[in-house]
């Protein structure tokens, strides 16, 4: 899969081990790295397996979580236009194949 950052701090966080452990802890950062690679390796959002992968809904509606630890998570959402819908105007989680990290942190603070 694509994989694009909102912006240069979160692709420095990404991207930069020491960044990572630095700003998210060692647990998280460990985490990060392997949801990285997932994303990576998977053709599209479904196949994503690891960290309980699930569509946020309310006003984070159109964006997807992945857990990292210690209640933190990795958000993205689709990098498609037009982003792909299904019939009931919902996100075609199956069609995506390219996103933007737009978030990582504890959204719940």
């Amino acid at each position: 899969m694509e994989i694009s950052y909102k912006d240069s701090k979160l692709r420095k966080l990404c991207e930069n081990s020491r960044e990572a452990s630095r700003k998210l802890g060692a647990d998280s950062a460990g985490k990060l790295r392997r949801r990285l690679a997932e994303l990576d390796a998977a053709d599209n959002v479904n196949e994503l397996i690891a960290g309980n992968p699930h569509p946020l809904d309310g006003d984070k509606s159109g964006q997807f979580s992945l857990a990292l630890a210690g209640g933190k998570r990795l958000v993205f959402t689709p990098d498609h236009d037009p982003i792909p819908l299904k019939d009931d105007t919902g996100i075609n989680w199956l069609a995506v194949t390219a996103v933007t990290i737009i978030y990582i942190g504890d959204y719940h603070d």
